[in-house]
């Protein structure tokens, strides 16, 4: 009898780990990708992969659950010892450098990785950050690796196979020989878990990237080619000239029309940016503002089930809030991501100079992918949600359940 299974998404490293354990320990759990399934979203409302079911209904999603729970369908003490600590000092370590690991070092790799292949649009400031955070991860795994085979003791455990592949693509893709170079613990350490029976039958021989990935190249737009010259036509009689066309005037902002506010947005976003929010800037804020030339709404972003990277939601935002750069005039306020890595979502307040939302958003041409709901600031559980937007010192509090705030922009 099947012990469950597993949905898996193919390029996943978490999911191609846990394929490696349960080919090494032999377990009888059939590998279902979540694509070929029709039932996994009504299993898994959240659509987080990995998730495991056993034959009873049992249902589990994060790796490192999975992961442990894996293991102790083995019912051998010796090797979940081993495999997962002897010790509550060893099962704690071992917890340690998973958390670290499949979190910070994980996503910082695919922060770095994914603009370099294209699958965010590419910004060097997002690159550079996580080159350097990864090189902060790199020596203190470089210290640890310095006086033990493996991270935590002398054999290896479930710490190391998740860490290898939280290292694997900045190893053999994003950094090259001269990351290597400084680190030749990691690297050490590294190889000898690559090599591992647990993962070696999922990723076959690695090869260490030749050289660093490179910024991506803009393709050069070609030159229109010249059309071939018409035959000069026999020479008429010159008629008058007509008067050249006047030349036309850029269209103004349809905001620009409702005139000057007695709410200077300018010096507003100073303070802002300057004072501490929550015990200076909103209490100048609300003894400033005026409700009957600004309106202020809560804007949400309407596909959170798509998303999946906390950094890649955060990319996202940043790109609208680029493509409302017509209405910087006009507008002021902030989305933030809320949530983890495969659970996340977008929601905001948003101040616009007038009554509608439409002639401040519609700029941007995925401003449709947003609702739209205005907020009354006379409203105390209205004014609440916008100081927490504007301070992000509180969690979000979504059907009831509060998620703490993993990153956001600013619009202003």
């Amino acid at each position: 009898m099947s012990l469950g299974t597993l949905y898996f998404m193919d390029i996943s490293p978490r999911s191609q780990l846990l394929e490696g354990l349960i080919n090494y320990f032999k377990l009888d759990v059939k590998l279902v990708s979540y694509k070929d399934d029709a039932q996994f979203a009504e299993l898994f409302p959240l659509k987080k992969t990995p998730a495991f079911i056993d034959a009873k209904g049992f249902k589990l999603t994060e790796l490192q659950a999975i992961a442990y729970y894996l293991v102790s369908l083995l019912k051998d003490e010796k090797v979940e010892k081993a495999f997962l600590g002897a010790c509550p000092k060893e099962k704690a370590n071992v917890l340690r450098w998973v958390s670290l690991s499949n979190s910070d070092v994980l996503q910082t790799a695919m922060a770095g990785l994914f603009p370099l292949v294209g699958y965010v649009p590419y910004n060097k400031k997002q690159v550079d950050t996580a080159l350097e955070k990864l090189e902060s991860y790199a020596q203190f795994f470089e210290q640890r690796l310095q006086e033990f085979t493996y991270l935590v003791g002398e054999r290896i455990t479930l710490a190391d196979i998740i860490a290898a592949s939280a290292w694997e693509k900045v190893l053999t893709a994003l950094c090259g020989p001269e990351f290597r170079n400084k680190h030749p613990y990691l690297v050490r350490w590294f190889t000898t878990v690559s090599a591992s029976p647990y993962v070696k039958s999922v990723w076959g021989d690695l090869k260490f990237a030749e050289k660093a990935m490179e910024a991506p190249k803009k393709a050069k737009a070609e030159k229109p080619k010249k059309a071939a010259e018409p035959a000069k036509p026999a020479a008429k009689k010159e008629e008058p000239k007509d008067a050249p066309p006047a030349e036309q005037k850029k269209p103004k902002h349809p905001l620009e029309a409702l005139g000057k506010s007695s709410f200077i947005l300018d010096e507003w976003k100073r303070k802002y940016s300057n004072e501490d929010t929550r015990p200076v800037a909103l209490p100048w804020f609300w003894e400033n503002y005026n409700a009957e030339e600004w309106s202020i709404w809560k804007v949400d972003y309407k596909y959170n089930d798509e998303l999946t990277l906390t950094f890649m939601s955060n990319n996202l935002v940043g790109g609208f809030f680029n493509r409302l750069s017509a209405s910087t005039k006009y507008v002021f306020g902030s989305l933030v991501v809320y949530g983890e890595n495969n659970n996340n979502g977008i929601t905001g307040a948003i101040m616009v100079r007038g009554q509608d939302y439409a002639p401040a958003f519609d700029v941007a041409p995925d401003w449709e992918s947003y609702s739209y709901s205005k907020l009354d600031p006379s409203n105390e559980q209205d004014k609440e949600f916008i100081n927490n937007m504007w301070a992000w010192d509180k969690p979000v509090v979504v059907n009831g359940e509060p998620r703490e705030i993993s990153d956001g922009k600013v619009l202003k």
